[in-house]
C-alpha cells in the first residue's frame, strides 16, 4: 500500500520559513519524480513544484522561484519543501505526490499539510 504522508505545516508570519516534509512507503521512491502541489481556498490546485528521480532536475513555479526549495532524500524515502520568504498568499494545503516521469500523470496523493502565513 502506497502512503504518502505529509508534515511540517502551520501557522508562520510573512517573511518566515517553514519546511514541509513528505514521508513515502511502499513505492519505489527513487524511481518516481515527486512533486508539491498546493491549493489555497477557493482556488483550484496548482503545481508548486517537482524535482525528478535524481535530484538533477527541479521546476518551480514562478511565484515561488527563488524563494522555495524543493529536495529529497532517496535513503530516506523522503520528499521536501524549503519554504522562505513566506508571503500570505502562499497560504494553502500543500499535497506531495509521485509520478513515473516529470511529464507524465501523478498516480500518488498525500493527505496534504495546511500552511498559513499571516500578514
Amino acid at each position: 500500500q502506497v502512503q504518502l504522508v505529509e508534515s511540517g505545516g502551520g501557522l508562520v508570519q510573512a517573511g518566515g520559513s517553514l519546511r514541509l516534509s513528505c514521508a513515502t512507503s511502499g513505492l519505489t521512491f527513487s524511481s518516481y519524480t515527486m512533486h508539491w502541489f498546493r491549493q489555497a481556498p477557493g482556488k483550484e490546485r496548482e503545481l508548486v513544484a517537482f524535482i525528478d528521480w535524481s535530484g538533477g532536475a527541479t521546476r518551480y513555479a514562478d511565484s515561488v522561484k527563488g524563494r522555495f526549495t524543493i529536495s529529497r532524500d532517496n535513503a530516506k524515502n523522503t520528499l521536501y519543501l524549503q519554504m522562505n520568504s513566506l508571503k500570505p498568499e502562499d497560504t494553502a494545503v500543500y499535497y506531495c505526490a509521485a509520478g513515473p516521469s516529470v511529464s507524465g500523470p501523478v498516480n500518488y496523493w498525500g493527505k496534504g499539510t495546511l500552511v498559513t502565513v499571516s500578514s
